[in-house]
């Protein structure tokens, strides 16, 4: 997989609107989490936790009938932890029209079998 490749692809459920007829921010933020974990998992080879999220933006909002392809490249790598750029693209109109509509960091650290923090393996 490389960084042009989507980690994730999911389409929203008329479950997921919020009160605005917008997707609901916590459903896409789970979305990122699943996303940023199947790559922190393949860095650290094994169990990671999300410990921190920053520089979140919400750009535009999600519609029903979206298309999301998330995607991810590594910002940061630390001795324990990798912070991870997500990317939340909306495909739009059956796939005519994609917008950008958020973007975070995600940090997550690698965990022994014990659940405490561990030295990621070698790049």
């Amino acid at each position: 997989m490389t960084e042009n490749d989507p980690v994730l692809r999911v389409a929203p459920r008329p479950a997921d609107i919020n009160s605005n007829g917008h997707i609901f921010g916590g459903w896409v933020l789970s979305q990122m989490d699943i996303a940023g974990g199947i790559v922190a998992g393949r860095i650290a080879q094994g169990a990671c936790a999300t410990v921190a999220i920053e520089t979140m933006q919400f750009i535009a909002p999600i519609l029903l009938g979206d298309l999301i392809s998330i995607y991810a490249r590594v910002e940061r790598r630390g001795r324990t932890s990798v912070a991870i750029r997500l990317d939340v693209i909306a495909g739009r109109d059956r796939g005519q029209t994609e917008v950008k509509v958020t973007s975070g960091v995600f940090t997550f650290v690698a965990l022994d079998e014990n659940h405490r923090p561990r030295p990621l393996p070698d790049a």
